[in-house]
């Protein structure tokens, strides 16, 4: 395979991926160590993010392939892509929580849903919920309700076994 072909190959495969995913960070990894890049990607594949570094050229052209203008500036020095296949907000906070323990990386930019978003959306995007835990919330809510129902059920029944006892104590003391 030809140079050529492998670029052309590489931009498809990137096209793909920003088409495919509801979120993507991009982040300037300058600093890390092997070991830390391995450990990062081992998080990422765990949590259903893919995580690759292209060529920016490779990017830019893949970029502009699907309409995403506005993405050249962020794409200088070293680049990381982290796709977001499943949950949205998995990237950003995979990439903040490295970011913090490391201390060698940055956000650059990210695109959310189409949309070109900055290191500050990228960073409040990291601070919300996962959407398990969205989930759970919604579902702890759905829940709590029908809780309370039970509860005053069985209180109710309660008050009647303890008034059936005490009219059949009554009852006993009286025979």
């Amino acid at each position: 395979m030809s140079a050529k072909e492998e670029k052309v190959q590489l931009v498809q495969e990137i096209k793909e991926k920003l088409s495919s995913s509801s979120c993507v960070v991009l982040i300037d990894y300058k600093g890390i160590t092997v070991e830390e890049a391995n450990q990062l990607r081992k998080e990422c594949r765990e949590a259903g993010v893919d995580y690759k570094v292209y060529k920016n050229t490779l990017i830019t052209i893949a970029a502009k392939e699907l309409g995403l203008d506005g993405l050249e500036p962020y794409l200088k020095g070293p680049t990381a892509i982290a796709f977001g296949l499943e949950d949205p907000v998995a990237p950003a906070k995979i990439l903040s929580s490295n970011i913090d323990k490391l201390k060698k990386m940055e956000f650059k930019a990210g695109i959310l849903e189409g949309e070109i978003i900055d290191k500050d959306a990228i960073e409040a995007l990291a601070k919300l919920p996962s959407q398990e835990e969205l989930i759970g919330k919604m579902l702890g809510s759905l829940n709590a309700p029908i809780y309370g129902f039970a509860n005053v059920l069985s209180g109710t029944i309660r008050s009647l076994l303890y008034a059936l006892n005490a009219i059949g104590e009554q009852k006993g003391q009286e025979a």
